[in-house]
């Protein structure tokens, strides 16, 4: 089976829409009506949420059971993670606050004779 050239299936679609020219006009129009007679989102009143809530403390209530059911769904981590963790934020701490002592200790001289001069 040859493969279709790019002219080809540019003779084929102008064939198709001259077919479907009529068609298709009548189906924009139709369209184009139903849209404009779409109410837009901005168009529309905000909702009113004072008839939302019919029992006094109730939003707590929900708060509370469904931070419970989060928390049920939570991956928690088994206690050799939390020690790896806790391992590499004190490695890494100990890293930055090493650099930022040198740092200190290299700049120091420098600000005291340059710029406090």
């Amino acid at each position: 089976m040859a493969r279709n050239t790019r002219q080809r299936r540019r003779q084929r679609r102008r064939a198709q829409s001259a077919d479907q020219q009529p068609q298709q006009q009548q189906g924009v129009s139709q369209r184009a009506r139903a849209r404009q007679a779409q109410v837009r989102p901005a168009a529309q009143a905000p909702k009113s949420q004072t008839g939302t809530r019919r029992v006094p403390g109730g939003g707590f209530r929900r708060f509370v059971s469904e931070s419970i059911a989060e928390l049920k769904k939570v991956e928690w981590p088994t206690q050799n993670q939390v020690i790896q963790g806790t391992i590499v934020v004190i490695i890494a701490c100990t890293i930055v606050g090493t650099y930022l002592y040198a740092a200190d200790q290299i700049f120091k001289p420098l600000v005291r004779n340059i710029l406090l001069r």
